[in-house]
């Protein structure tokens, strides 16, 4: 029998414990074993589960009629056994064809230390050796979710004809708003496929130092505005300024409201943002009324309709490895930006949830 592996348990809002779970029993046929070398945080949905505002702790969903219900019998509850979705590990045993032991893999099993594994059931994608492990936290899940963005993007051009990523945005001026990981991840993704320019709209000034070490301009909407100042330079043809499109990557509303403001008429917005609040800042009566805008929301859990077929969560994940074999120096050295044993994970998320530390990518290790 395997020993057994730490876990991390968030037993109420604001508590998180590191537990050992009992040994596994022997390795079944068709099943193997992973010990994680990096799990990433995410810092919208893992901190919404420790700081106890993620919308199915206090919510029922129906993934059938696709609502929320609030009947008192919510989707999770605490203690929350399973959160995280950003995890590299190392195959340490295998009776599965095609996953040889000592294989590097990305999954997303959850902030633990080691995770057995049903490849008929589960995800589970080869890390390339060329690549930096840590960055393998990012091909599963993440990656994919910026690149879901782009894809909607395309859609959005091209309806179901959809060949490339850089078919929203090749040759276009793209603006994102938020720099931290989806923002820069996807910022990245744009401007590798072609866009002809790239900004990032961002409160943060570590996070503005952090995108223009990368390569973009930024601008700060406490200093200036950026809808105006991205007018007087994107100008398409009379009474038609702004951003072609523009990936909305923060999940707060101010941020949505901004994004509206930047785009030109008839502009989109694609929006990859995790909101667990109101909206009173969007006014839906303003620039989204009276310049015919819209607004289409691009989570992971589904691409365009129409494009399943060919866009397949394992053509983003071979994206984003394309992505990082290009960019992952930067990444690595700018976007990941803490390393933390798991034993200090406790302490990192309350000074997080609490605000007396600022990270962009945090990661924890199991060594």
């Amino acid at each position: 029998m395997s020993s057994g592996d730490r876990v991390l348990v968030v037993t109420g809002p604001g508590e998180v414990e590191l537990r050992t779970e009992p040994p596994r029993p022997p390795l079944p046929e068709g099943a193997f074993d992973v010990r994680t070398l990096y799990s990433g945080l995410s810092a919208g949905t893992d901190l919404s589960f420790f700081k106890g505002s993620h919308p199915q702790l206090h919510t029922r969903w129906d993934s059938e009629t696709g609502l929320f219900h609030r009947d008192g019998a919510n989707s999770a509850a605490f203690p929350v056994l399973r959160w995280g979705y950003m995890q590299t590990g190392l195959i340490a045993a295998s009776r599965a064809p095609g996953f040889e032991a000592g294989t590097v893999v990305a999954m997303t099993y959850g902030h633990r230390g080691g995770h057995r594994a049903d490849p008929l059931a589960e995800r589970a994608v080869p890390v390339p050796p060329d690549l930096d492990p840590v960055l393998g936290i990012y091909i599963a899940h993440m990656g994919p979710i910026c690149a879901n963005g782009l894809l909607h993007a395309a859609a959005d051009v091209h309806g179901g004809d959809v060949r490339s990523l850089a078919d929203g945005v090749l040759g276009r001026r793209v603006a994102v708003t938020g720099a931290g990981v989806v923002g820069l991840l996807t910022a990245l993704f744009a401007r590798r496929h072609g866009a002809a320019e790239v900004v990032l709209v961002e409160t943060t000034a570590r996070r503005r130092e952090v995108a223009e070490a990368l390569g973009f301009t930024t601008f700060d909407p406490g200093a200036c505005d950026p809808a105006a100042e991205l007018k007087a330079r994107w100008r398409h043809r009379p009474g038609d300024r702004g951003a072609d499109v523009v990936f909305q990557c923060r999940g707060q509303a101010e941020s949505l409201a901004t994004a509206l403001r930047l785009l030109r008429p008839q502009g989109t917005v694609v929006d990859l943002a995790f909101y667990q609040s109101g909206a009173d800042a969007v006014r839906l009566g303003e620039e989204f009324h009276h310049n015919g805008l819209a607004l289409r929301c691009a989570q992971i859990g589904r691409v365009p309709r129409g494009l399943g077929h060919l866009w397949d969560r394992e053509r983003l994940s071979a994206e984003t490895i394309d992505l990082l074999r290009a960019e992952g120096q930067g990444i690595r050295d700018q976007v990941v930006t803490d390393l933390v044993p798991v034993e200090k994970a406790p302490e990192l998320l309350s000074d997080l949830a609490e605000r007396r530390r600022h990270v962009l990518q945090a990661v924890f290790t199991f060594d």
